[in-house]
């Protein structure tokens, strides 16, 4: 891999991850679309190292409030969990978070092997793994059509409960197939669940800390026991650093822009996106 592969990947994953529209699937895509060979899952997992610290970078303080009042959630987790007090919100929060990573983090233990068998099987990826990725990429679109215009918009953070983290978090295991996007799907499951559109991303970026590290403390392991020489140990740190950037930005810009408009961009383009790849396949 040379470093402008490297850059190209870093700001591929930065943007996607964050935005609805598949981290994986574009780190399949775009190497498939430019004939690179796929970079593997042990480098898509190191840059999430890089969106990593650009979550941590953006929301520290409500991520130091949230570890400085998990010691008191995990004292009296129930009485916490029903508790309407504005001062428990910060606890019930980091309660909430736990209980949703809990499913991603089994569903990622048990499946991983079996998705990066079919999903990274080495080189360019193959024509039916292009087409999975836009089938996923069309369907969870139209979830989140579905999500848009049921969805009441009415609900902020503090309202969430035990249930919401359940079902957000099962719908983060669904990131594990490439097409789906991890904040695309806890998204969707937040607006079925009546949040803000603004609170539905903010509670989808804080819940995706806990999966994220994990997946980028893998790549990283990952990557220093592969055997890589020093050349490309600095390849992969230049893609992690470009990752954090452009991580940074689609948050900003994310958290800005639904604050004034649905997710309707989003929709269309991972629609467009899926019918693309298909004729793409199909015309070949």
């Amino acid at each position: 891999m040379t470093v402008w592969q490297a850059i190209v990947l870093g700001i591929v994953q930065g943007l996607t991850e964050f935005l609805p529209v598949s981290s994986s699937a574009h780190l399949l895509v775009v190497p498939w679309l430019l004939g690179w060979e796929s970079p593997g899952l042990a480098f898509d997992a190191a840059l999430h190292l890089g969106t990593l610290a650009a979550v941590l970078v953006y929301f520290w303080r409500d991520l130091l409030a949230m570890a400085l009042a998990f010691p008191r959630a995990i004292r009296r987790p129930y009485a916490i969990l029903r508790s309407g007090d504005s001062a428990d919100v910060m606890p019930r929060l980091a309660l909430l978070i736990a209980i949703g990573t809990v499913p991603g983090l089994i569903i990622g233990l048990l499946g991983e092997g079996t998705i990066d068998a079919v999903f990274h099987p080495g080189g360019v990826a193959p024509d039916a793994v292009i087409v999975a990725v836009a089938v996923a990429s069309i369907a969870l679109a139209l979830l989140l059509l579905a999500a848009e215009r049921t969805a009441q918009h009415v609900r902020g953070m503090a309202s969430l409960t035990a249930r919401d983290g359940l079902i957000i978090g099962l719908a983060q295991t669904l990131a594990l197939i490439p097409g789906v996007s991890r904040s695309g799907a806890t998204i969707t499951a937040g607006l079925f669940r009546d949040l803000t559109r603004v609170d539905a991303a903010r509670f989808s970026f804080l819940l995706g800390v806990p999966i994220i590290a994990a997946a980028g403390a893998k790549g990283l392991i990952d990557t220093l026991t592969s055997g890589l020489d020093a050349g490309q140990l600095a390849v992969f740190a230049v893609g992690v650093a470009v990752s954090a950037l452009a991580g940074f930005v689609a948050i900003w810009g994310l958290l800005r822009y639904l604050q004034r408009a649905t997710t309707a961009v989003f929709i269309v383009y991972r629609i467009v996106l899926g019918i693309v790849l298909i004729v793409l396949v199909v015309s070949r």
